[in-house]
């Protein structure tokens, strides 16, 4: 039976691509250049502050003292709480991404209360790897402790305690830098951008330059005239994907705590995605002015805005929540954070991997029903 593929034809059809881009001086731009301006931009200009978040709350004292604390924050508009029997069950829960922060009230929390002092230890966990929601965790759990030992002071008839004590921790991100944060995230926009933009160009550019019939005329079948132009613009995009992570790394310092393996298999599966998205929308519009527009229109716009790397997306009301499943940039977004600041979590990676896995196959697959071995 014969090959759908002949890998004489297509490494002749790669190289062919491969010397137009570098013969292509807007390729060069976009692929190199694009990439580190965009990412001093978003690292450099763009801060961001915190809405209600999620936390946990651990009772190892179950004393009524330590339960109208627990009220107290379950009363406040500002969080949703999320109870746990054990520090390592929320501990699991901070790191799955499932909530920004955790309380402990220890076993004496009651007991140090009764002292002459008045006060009581506290533990306050917070995502460091978000640092404006970690302050935000921190400064709301203080107000309100401080809040409920006032009330507990007035109802008991007595003076508030002079000062309180609580020690902050920051996972993820101990130097609960916003950059930390912005960095991975704004990689995935600029991936976007770059992988949907590179290939929104080829196919069109072939109709307009007249090529494309000379292709049609030829032997070439159409799984290798697609991957003939996926195959070079990925290995420049993962190149891009590199050089971002290693400005982030190298220059502004932004630690990166997971596997390279892991971030070239990641990348590869968001790559996929992005670059069939760019090619579809180039073979259905054969116009390089039309479908870099509908790129940047179909890619950039829902990345930014429904990714979660600007806007939280439970804050989002709950129909742009459920639309937000159907954007492949919100999983890298969320993979580029863990592999940063967390490391190689696994259950985090896999999931976010499977669904790009999907979109990478939806959108090259609706490219190769979309071509067609005709002129009209």
């Amino acid at each position: 039976m014969k090959s759908p593929v002949s890998f004489r034809r297509l490494s002749a059809l790669c190289r062919k691509e491969t010397w137009q881009i570098l013969r292509d001086p807007s390729s060069n731009l976009i692929a190199f250049v694009l990439p580190v301006v965009m990412l001093l931009i978003f690292g450099y200009g763009i801060n961001l502050d915190s809405t209600a978040v999620n936390i946990g709350l651990v009772l190892e004292d179950t004393s009524p003292e330590a339960r109208h604390f627990a009220d107290n924050l379950y009363g406040s508009p500002y969080f949703v709480v999320h109870s746990a029997e054990t520090q390592a069950e929320v501990g699991r829960a901070l790191t799955e991404g499932r909530v920004r922060g955790f309380v402990v009230v220890p076993l004496d929390f009651a007991e140090k209360l009764k002292q002459p002092a008045g006060t009581a230890p506290l533990l306050v966990v917070t995502d460091g790897s978000e640092p404006n929601t970690a302050n935000f965790v921190q400064n709301y759990v203080t107000a309100a402790w401080i809040g409920w030992m006032q009330q507990r002071a007035g109802e008991r008839g007595e003076l508030p305690p002079p000062g309180i004590s609580i020690e902050p921790r920051f996972w993820f991100n101990p130097a609960a830098e916003s950059r930390n944060f912005l960095i991975p995230g704004s990689i995935t926009i600029i991936m976007t951008v770059i992988g949907a933009l590179l290939t929104s160009l080829v196919v069109a550019r072939e109709w307009e330059r007249g090529t494309m019939e000379a292709l049609l005329a030829s032997p070439v079948t159409r799984i290798e005239l697609l991957l003939s132009k996926l195959l070079p613009y990925y290995l420049l995009g993962i190149v891009s994907l590199f050089l971002c992570v290693g400005v982030a790394a190298l220059m502004m310092h932004v630690p990166f705590l997971g596997s390279l393996l892991i971030l070239w298999m990641i990348g590869s599966l968001f790559l996929a995605s992005s670059l069939g998205l760019g090619l579809l929308l180039s073979t259905v519009l054969r116009n390089q002015f039309v479908a870099a527009q509908a790129a940047l229109n179909a890619a950039f716009l829902p990345a930014m805005m429904l990714s979660g790397f600007l806007f939280e997306i439970r804050s989002m009301p709950a129909i742009i929540q459920y639309a937000t499943y159907l954007i492949p940039a919100r999983y890298f977004v969320t993979a580029l954070q863990t592999l940063f600041q967390a490391g190689n979590v696994a259950p985090v990676l896999l999931h976010s991997g499977m669904f790009l896995v999907f979109a990478g196959s939806f959108f090259i697959g609706l490219t190769a029903l979309k071509t067609r071995r005709r002129l009209e």
